[in-house]
């Protein structure tokens, strides 16, 4: 029988499961892991990795039929074989789920295989198949159980006409037309995609512009960008219902009080998710929930001694890396170390990985104005960047949003070749609390597109020297 007594116990092995099981293994608890599916959750398995892996397909494709920009004689582009595409996506996936059993397995984090549920205080029972397979205790056990896309009644998704971002990573053929529900990265990530490899693709976004989380005029140039590209973009439009065909869906869609019906051979919907609570064992305890998430202080914490959540289940935002960070601070607090700083969502980048690339790290302008705070803003288009000219990716705007009177960089944002490799470095200066000053005295490497955002900060303070 296996040791069934521990000092951690993890229920999901996703990005902030995993992560957490080994920093708790390093700081010496003895750890194990309960995962129902695969080891690497969501993100590694059906999300983050995989689509990375599709886009840089469609990124590739793109270049294919702009060969003629870089000098090379004008053919036709190759065809593509969305068999071939869609296995390097998941034997790419594959990879990296094997890693994170191996990194569990060399810091002696014991993984079960099943599902948990709380059965008691410091139990947690565990079962496969709806049989039974150990009951787990431990002091501390952290709910990582993440979470699943939202459906939208009367459209609900059936892995032929109507997608989850599941189905679109696995189309066994690809469709000539699509129409995406929600314009948040997901949804832009997918009709991005599609676009590149050739698919005509519609965008349907409730508010009244596309990826609203962003800085407005970030979500604005990126709008212009999609539409050159040959994506039609509904806003303040609502999509009211959905008739399916043999192979298509016509799709009614609300827009400024006139309807309009769109056949498509394909719908995604991507409109947010709903966090996975259900099962848990939660009932009788002190656990809060608020809108299908748990919630949580900021190191984890739940209203139930012993019981913390992070990640997804956790609350906005739907990010990996958040999920991790988030089960280290919780980890670390368990573990009694004295130098645990809380969660500060506000320092997490968020990226979205279209064509142009969006990224940010902090407030936009508009919510630095909410917040009482005189602003600085500056500006810098890749238009005045020579190695963004030089690689044919002079499409981007990189944008800072400074306070007048400390010189504090209040948020950063992006749009552009690489950003999403770039806003690291704003982060870094939020995480050390850096003014204008110490961003402004720092050597930028030449050529970079990296130099953009040297000169976005110099651009707040009127010192842009390339444009």
């Amino acid at each position: 029988m296996p040791d069934t007594s521990f000092d951690l116990i993890v229920l999901g092995g996703g990005p902030g499961g995993y992560v957490a099981a080994i920093r708790g293994a390093q700081l010496g608890m003895k750890t194990a892991v309960v995962e129902r599916e695969h080891l690497g959750g969501i993100c590694l398995n059906w999300g983050c990795i995989p689509t990375k892996a599709l886009l840089r397909t469609s990124e590739i494709n793109h270049l294919l039929h702009h060969l003629s920009d870089f000098g090379f004689a004008k053919a036709p582009a190759p065809g593509f074989d969305v068999a071939a595409v869609v296995k390097r996506s998941r034997a790419v996936a594959k990879q990296l789920s094997s890693g994170v059993a191996h990194l569990l397995r060399k810091n002696k984090v014991a993984v079960f295989d099943g599902d948990g549920k709380l059965a008691g205080k410091n139990k947690l029972s565990v079962t496969k198949d709806g049989k039974p397979v150990a009951t787990l205790t431990a002091p501390h056990i952290i709910l990582a159980t993440g979470a699943r896309a939202r459906q939208l009644p009367g459209l609900e998704a059936d892995g032929k006409l109507i997608w989850t971002y599941k189905d679109a990573m696995v189309p066994r053929s690809m469709p000539k037309s699509l129409l995406v529900i929600g314009s948040g990265a997901i949804g832009i990530e997918f009709a991005s995609f599609y676009r590149n490899m050739g698919a005509e693709v519609t965008v349907v976004e409730v508010l009244d512009r596309i990826l609203p989380v962003e800085d407005a005029e970030i979500s604005a140039f990126a709008h212009k960008a999609f539409e050159k590209q040959g994506m039609k973009l509904l806003t303040s439009a609502a999509v009211k219902g959905a008739k399916k065909g043999a192979d298509s869906v016509t799709v009614t869609v609300e827009q400024g009080g006139r309807s309009q019906e769109i056949t498509v051979e394909r719908v995604i919907s991507a409109v947010g998710i709903v966090g996975n609570v259900e099962n848990l064992g939660l009932e009788g305890t002190a656990v809060k929930i608020d809108r299908t998430h748990v919630t949580i202080d900021g190191y984890g914490r739940t209203g139930e001694p012993g019981v913390y959540a992070i990640g997804d289940l956790a609350g906005p935002p739907w990010l990996a890396h958040k999920a991790s960070h988030e089960g280290v601070v919780c980890v670390e607090k368990i573990a009694g170390l004295a130098d645990v700083h809380p969660m500060d969502v506000r320092n997490i980048p968020g990226c979205t990985y279209c064509r142009p690339q969006v990224a940010s790290v902090g407030l936009t302008e508009a919510r630095a104005k909410e917040a009482g705070h005189e602003v600085r803003v500056g500006r810098f288009p890749f238009i005045g960047n020579g190695k963004a000219i030089a690689m044919g990716e002079a499409e981007g705007l990189v944008k800072t949003v400074f306070d007048a009177k400390t010189g504090e960089l209040l948020g950063a944002h992006m749009i552009g070749a690489e950003v999403t490799e770039m806003i690291q470095g704003y982060t870094i200066a939020r995480t050390l609390e850096a003014t204008e000053a110490e961003l402004m005295h720092t050597v930028f490497p030449h050529p970079t597109i990296s130099e953009t955002m040297h000169e976005a900060v110099l651009d707040a303070y009127k010192r842009a020297i390339h444009f």
